[in-house]
């Protein structure tokens, strides 16, 4: 398939950079491919010709607009989404925020005040990504799954989530929570660590916290220093569950 079809579909959301294969995410290797071939063959432009006065990209993947039939509300002020993004009706886009290249974005999301949506990150359905978080985006190596959000997911103010990780339907992230391959996350309800890689499981609560150093870093240790770590202290309830409603009319 050539990089232009490519690109229309990712769009349109007839393709993904991302899928569920049998209850697992998966990389689709021939889109990330054709993100790739587009850059290559893409030539630095002055964006004047797409009314984007001032600002320098690839000729080929322009940032895109929006009119009332692509039903998504993008509120002025400085945001911006890629060609190659999916923006499902519903949406909500807050200034200013950026949403890249092949990511998809579901019905009923709301993208807040300097958010980011790095490339191929897949976010479900009625997402809150509050002001400030950051989700990492993976176009390379090409076989790594990027970072995803299930549907009603909620992520709090600052978070960061990058490296493919995945966060599973009706987690909450709370603020300034960092969630990478390289930080632990420590299941206080089961009493377990998740395993290198394992998804947050549906319905999870996730705080930040500290762990202390190891028996490698002596002097860290006599001096008392702690490392950053996440911690699951609960599971969704019917009271957590109504303090994170989202509001109808806002949409």
């Amino acid at each position: 398939m050539k990089w232009e079809e490519i690109l229309k579909g990712l769009e349109s959301g007839e393709l993904r950079s991302a899928n569920k294969v049998d209850g697992k995410w998966v990389a689709n290797t021939e889109v990330k491919q054709g993100i790739l071939e587009a850059f290559k063959n893409g030539n630095n432009v002055n964006q004047d010709q797409f009314n984007w006065d001032g600002f320098v990209d690839k000729h080929n993947i322009p940032a895109r607009k929006f009119t009332t039939e692509d039903g998504v509300r993008m509120v002025p002020g400085g945001s911006s989404v890629r060609t190659g993004a999916h923006i499902a009706k519903g949406v909500i886009i807050m200034p200013p925020a950026y949403v890249n290249i092949g990511a998809f974005v579901d019905e009923g999301t709301m993208i807040d005040s300097h958010a980011l949506v790095g490339s191929c990150a897949q976010i479900g359905k009625n997402v809150h990504l509050s002001a400030g978080v950051q989700i990492g985006g993976v176009l390379e190596p090409i076989g790594l799954a990027p970072v995803i959000i299930e549907d009603g997911a909620f992520i709090g103010a600052g978070a960061v989530i990058v490296e493919g990780i995945q966060v599973l339907k009706e987690a909450v992230i709370a603020p300034g929570v960092i969630l990478s391959k390289g930080v632990p996350v420590y299941d206080c309800v089961h009493g377990r660590t998740l395993e290198k890689g394992e998804p947050i499981p549906e319905r999870a609560v996730v705080v930040p916290g500290t762990r202390p150093v190891s028996d490698k870093l002596p002097w860290a240790k006599e001096m008392g220093l702690n490392m950053n770590c996440a911690m699951i202290i609960k599971y969704r309830d019917e009271k957590s569950d109504a303090s994170l409603e989202l509001e109808s009319f806002l949409r």
